[in-house]
Parts: structure tokens; C-alpha cells; sequence
């Protein structure tokens, strides 16, 4: 939940905001909790005190629900300033491919939800990198999907982008552009082989229509993650849901 008046961002859930004081506390410009999770952030409160940044014990949960529109706050409730999304540009990719860096990218994809659960992912997996379109920037990073990552926010850049084939086009032979599709003829177990010593992209459509037509006609190779019976049948479910795939996509990709 945003507050548009002090241009925050509410961060609720035990492990997003126990994560956000252990790697970024200095964020935090206000600080909620209920008398049960009192005892465990003694030591963030010493911090906000110095810092001359309030903090406060409610008297209700509800007031927790209200500060960040969610019944799913877990007794804690961190106010952020709003964060900035930034526009990704070519002196960040540059470094991607002298590092040899990942990233995923996200055409249409949309749901808060799953972008927590991708970016919850992508820190599990030490891929650092995130890219989502312009339009969809301002909906995603939103209290719902702080909660989801469980403070993997804190360890992934997230940058938006105007045009999806524009980047992949410069980055053509640079890093290898894997997407993925149900008609694919390669899989996942070939990914790490893909990756001829450089950084990935890895493009993940939405659940309803894949990635566009135009993006998997500028991919270096198109994957499925093999079900059961596969080659021989067709799965009795057309696909996974798109923050589990990346899950096994991003598995396969550590090759190990």
C-alpha cells in the first residue's frame, strides 16, 4: 500500500522487514509492530531512536492493517520511501556483459505476485537483475510484492525498459537470449550449456499468451521445461505458473 501524501511504500510480512533491517534499515522512516513482535525488533528501535525516526507499538493489528491495506502483515509494518525503479540504460548492460550477469525479463507479465515470487527467486539464485516494461513499473513494486519476495527486494535490481525488442537487439551477441515457449524444441536441461561463457537473459511471457511473437523471433533459443511424459505426450496442464518456471529456469541455469 503507498501512501501518495508522504510518497511511501508500506513493507509488511516478518521476513521482508527483518531482511530490510539487516541489509537496508536505514530505509525505514517508520516503523509498526504488535506487543508479540516487540521482543524481536529491540535492536531496530535503538537504530530509529538515534536516528530520531519514529516507531511504535499499536494497541490493535488493526491499525497494522490499515497502515498497509493487507491482513497478511504478520505483526510488523515498515514504511519506506517509495522506491524508484530505474530505467535501465546501456552503461548498466555494459556491465552485465563485462560481469558476465543474468537477468530476467518479464514481458507482460504483470502480476505483483509473481514478480515477488521471481524476485524471491532471483535472490535465492544470486541473479541480481530484474527488467520489467515502463508501463507496468508503478503497479508492480507494491506492498503485496515486497511481502512475496521475503526480503529478496533488497539483494535484486529492479529497472524498467520502453522497449523489450530494442534491448535484445543490442544485446545480440553480447548475452544469450533465452525465452521460453510450449512449442519449444529444446529445454531447460540445455540451458546452461546455452550460455557459451556469457551473461543470460532469460524472457519469461505471461501464463494466458507467452512471450510476443516479435521477442521469440529475436530469442538465440527457445525452451520448455520437460513434463511428465515428455517427448511422447502432451502435459494435462498447459503450463506452470510463471514464477515457479523461473524457478526451475533459474535452477537449470546454475548447472549445477
Amino acid at each position: 500500500m503507498k501512501n501518495t501524501l508522504n510518497n511511501e511504500l508500506a513493507v509488511c510480512g516478518f521476513a521482508a522487514v527483518k531482511t530490510l533491517e539487516k541489509a537496508n534499515w536505514e530505509r525505514i522512516t517508520r516503523l509498526y509492530f504488535s506487543s508479540a513482535r516487540a521482543p524481536l525488533f529491540g535492536g531496530l528501535c535503538k537504530k530509529l531512536a538515534a536516528a530520531k525516526k519514529p516507531y511504535n507499538q499499536v494497541k490493535d493489528e488493526v491499525e497494522l492493517e490499515r497502515l498497509c491495506g493487507s491482513v497478511h502483515h504478520q505483526g510488523v509494518v515498515a514504511m519506506i520511501q517509495t522506491p524508484e525503479i530505474k530505467a535501465l540504460n546501456t552503461e548498466i548492460t555494459a556491465k552485465w556483459v563485462e560481469e558476465k550477469q543474468s537477468a530476467i525479463l518479464l514481458d507482460r507479465v504483470g502480476n505483483a505476485n509473481n514478480l515477488g515470487a521471481i524476485v524471491r527467486s532471483a535472490a535465492f539464485f544470486g541473479i541480481k537483475n530484474v527488467v520489467i516494461p515502463l508501463d507496468e513499473a508503478q503497479s508492480s513494486v507494491t506492498t503485496s510484492s515486497y511481502r512475496v519476495a521475503e526480503g529478496g527486494m533488497e539483494f535484486v535490481n529492479i529497472y524498467s525498459i520502453k522497449s523489450i525488442p530494442r534491448l535484445l537487439n543490442d544485446m545480440a551477441g553480447k548475452m544469450v537470449r533465452i525465452g521460453t515457449s510450449l512449442d519449444a524444441k529444446e529445454t531447460t536441461r540445455s540451458i546452461k550449456q546455452m550460455c557459451q561463457d556469457k551473461g543470460v537473459i532469460i524472457i519469461l511471457g505471461n501464463e494466458e499468451n507467452g512471450i510476443s511473437k516479435e521477442v521469440k523471433s529475436l530469442c538465440d533459443h527457445l525452451v520448455l521445461i520437460p513434463y511428465a511424459g515428455f517427448p511422447d505426450s502432451k502435459p494435462v496442464i498447459d503450463s506452470l505458473n510463471v514464477a515457479q518456471a523461473s524457478s526451475v529456469i533459474m535452477y537449470e541455469l546454475m548447472g549445477k
